[in-house]
């Protein structure tokens, strides 16, 4: 099975012929071989990105003759687009290949034999001169000549993308975005490919430009810089850029000092851009103003007293609230909006219990829901009661990439309660905001010490900083709790102590192991996930034992883990391949993304229990799951993976390493979520330096948000 082809040095060259078969195509359908039979000589075996061309078609193949090791001489394909053939022979294989859809191989016969050489140009000028031939009236010689056209200006589009240097897969992506309209749309403006179409960033859209001969200095260029920073901003978390930064950074992009500020001062004037003590993303200061205005409203709304008292829980379930917790239970039935955070240990699903049931004593009906897949089955395990994944709650639509639950059609409860607070961005947010009527109370609930949401904002932090919320913030951790080392070395982090091991030869759940460099602790993880764990706690090293690491790439990254574990934990299991990837049956995965036909979510764990006919299968929890083609993009291997995506996960034991090579990235509230991910054990693997980096800096990376600002206006 061939997926790659050795790199040649020698200049690009032109091959021209017939398809005249595939002979392989990979499960993504993004690398192809085929054979081409040029009009003089043997056909060549072609391979590369081939998609959108079609046996029997005449194509232009740009790209080098190579000699692969194992399959000999090979023509290595950087672009190919279909061309219109020229003989009569060349045009009847091409009508006859199916290609344009109502024409076969007995109608292609008789056109060509009406028409000769002139025939294609009849199809695409002179529909109505088609009648000639038996079996078309003036409706279906109107229908060829529109397919063969919308055709041939794909083809037309195709070419002068490839001819820019666009791949063919993004070529294709264009094609679709923009249609028949792609030519001039790029010539006005390559920099909106940057902006409206996937797999397109600034660096491509600004090669092209600069292909076609648009100045370094053009507005257009600083205007997508500009764009591409606030975009690339609100990835990483933040709603807004200060102005200064923003220009700093664009400055640096674009290589041109003072270019970018006259044309932010531009999209500023438009409304494109919004200076608001920052430079916002329009859509994205409209959702901070939506969810400071619609929680305002909640807070100001009145909300039905509870007849029921916290004692009537203690009587029923034998349970005794501390004071604090007691305190807690009673201001959240007065309030309509309360925040309740605190650490591991502080007794924070007890009083959810407490309130559920006074609610529930009133008659209220209690909505539960958690952001991700694995945080909402956490809760209901933990309460007794049904919960939901937000989106699932709001009744997310995929086809309308919306929520059916808003203002017009609000949730139908008492209240609403949703835990893991910490991981809800401000788009979810004002989703959420948006379905809960006035008079519903909202209890949101989460440890404001963990990690932020992944997508931009931070919404929990941003309540507790306003003050223009009620807030509870548990701080005295219980008796059980206290006996585990986990949870006491959790709280030594958050005081800015550093962990400590136990003392040699005690038993403990919390374990501190020294390495010396990157690899040293990826040799380290690997043994003890395999051997050491299993031996001495009786753990599964893969369903049981999960790594966390801060990165993704780097020798003790999340990308290298994973290689060493599957070669460990999984050497024998039968391989499937996609793009770049190697999975094996057998494979411990993770879906990152929601999948609501497959009723599979982000973050939810799984193992690839077979090879499907162009795919794989996976079992999540006793669920069976086809993924066939971009379905496995969702997919990756998950023995370790990044603690942030970590977030809304409990593991039996977690590993990670603390590391020098992770810098950039250690922090406080980063090495506090690893350890409160873990039940039952945690290993630290860390050098001394980097595990002192990650108690004390606070710093972090500060998020640019304006919610607490506008809750407090």
């Amino acid at each position: 099975m061939q997926t790659e082809l050795p790199v040649a040095a020698s200049p690009p060259e032109s091959l021209e012929g017939i398809l005249e078969r595939f002979v392989y195509a990979n499960d993504d359908e993004t690398f192809f071989v085929a054979l081409v039979r040029p009009d003089r000589g043997d056909a060549v075996r072609a391979a590369g990105a081939l998609g959108g061309l079609a046996p029997g078609e005449r194509v232009r193949l740009i790209g080098q003759r190579v000699n692969h090791p194992r399959f000999g001489d090979q023509f290595k394909v950087e672009a190919a687009y279909p061309i219109m053939p020229a003989t009569v022979d060349g045009i009847r294989a091409y009508l006859a290949s199916g290609r344009v859809k109502g024409i076969g191989g007995r109608l292609a016969d008789r056109l060509v034999k009406q028409f000769g050489a002139e025939t294609l140009d009849v199809i695409a000028e002179a529909p109505e001169r088609l009648a000639k031939v038996p079996g078309i009236g003036p409706k279906r010689g109107r229908e060829l000549h529109d397919v063969f056209l919308s055709q041939k200006t794909q083809r037309d589009v195709l070419v002068f993308l490839q001819g820019l240097g666009i791949t063919p897969g993004v070529a294709q992506r264009i094609f679709k975005r923009y249609g028949g309209s792609a030519i001039p749309r790029v010539r006005e403006n390559p920099y909106r490919l940057a902006e409206e179409v996937r797999g397109v960033g600034f660096t491509t859209a600004d090669a092209i430009a600069r292909s076609m001969g648009f100045a370094p200095d053009s507005p257009e260029r600083a205007g997508a810089a500009l764009a591409h920073l606030l975009g690339r901003a609100s990835d990483d978390g933040h709603c807004f850029l200060p102005r200064a930064l923003l220009l700093e950074r664009a400055d640096a992009l674009l290589g041109r000092p003072g270019v970018a500020e006259p044309m932010l001062d531009a999209l500023v004037a438009e409304g494109r851009l919004i200076e608001d003590d920052g430079i916002y993303l329009r859509a994205v200061q409209g959702l901070e103003q939506e969810a400071a205005g619609r929680l305002r409203l909640l807070t100001d709304a009145a909300v039905p007293p509870l007849v029921a008292d916290p004692a009537t829980f203690e009587r029923e379930t034998g349970l005794a609230l501390a004071p604090t917790q007691r305190a807690a239970v009673e201001r959240a039935a007065e309030v309509g909006v309360m925040v309740l955070t605190g650490g591991p240990g502080t007794g924070k699903t007890t009083i959810v219990r407490a309130l559920l049931h006074l609610l529930r004593q009133d008659g209220g009906k209690v909505l539960l829901a958690a952001p991700t897949g694995r945080a909402a089955r956490r809760m209901a395990e933990a309460t007794g009661h049904e919960a939901k994944t937000l989106h699932r709650l709001l009744e997310y639509s995929p086809a309308d990439d919306g929520f059916h639950r808003d203002e017009q059609e609000p949730l139908e409860a008492a209240a609403v309660v949703v835990d893991e607070a910490s991981m809800v961005d401000l788009q979810l947010f004002v989703a959420l905001l948006r379905a809960v009527a006035p008079g519903t109370r909202l209890l949101l609930v989460g440890d404001a010490d963990q990690l932020p949401s992944v997508g931009a904002g931070n919404v929990l932090s941003d309540l507790l900083r306003s003050g223009a919320v009620v807030a509870v913030r548990l701080t005295e951790v219980f008796r059980q709790a206290a006996t585990s080392r986990i949870i006491v070395n959790a709280h030594r982090v958050l005081r800015g102590e550093l962990p400590e091991a136990p003392p040699e030869g005690v038993e403990s759940d919390f374990y501190l192991v020294p390495a010396r460099g990157a690899e040293e602790a990826s040799d380290l993880i690997a043994r003890m996930v395999a051997e050491r764990i299993p031996k001495a706690f009786g753990l599964d090293p893969i369903n049981d034992v999960q790594v966390l690491t801060p990165m993704h790439r780097g020798a003790a990254g999340a990308e290298r883990l994973n290689a060493l574990l599957q070669a460990r934990l999984n050497p024998d299991g039968a391989p499937i391949e996609r793009g770049n990837r190697r999975f094996r049956v057998g494979d411990k995965v993770m879906q990152v993304k929601n999948d609501y036909d497959k009723e599979v979510f982000n973050g939810d764990l799984g193992r690839v229990v077979g090879r499907g006919e162009k795919g794989l299968i996976c079992d999540f929890d006793g669920r069976i799951c086809q993924y066939i083609g971009d379905d496995i993009d969702a997919l990756m291997l998950a023995y370790a993976c990044s603690i942030h995506k970590s977030q809304g996960s409990e593991y039996p034991a977690v590993v990670a390493p603390v590391l020098t090579e992770h810098w950039v990235m250690l922090q406080r509230n980063l090495l506090y979520t690893a350890l409160t991910r873990a039940r039952r054990l945690v290993v630290l693997v860390a050098e001394p330096r980097a595990l002192r980096r990650a108690v004390q800096n606070v710093e972090g990376l500060r998020r640019f948000t304006g919610l607490a600002r506008r809750l407090t206006a």
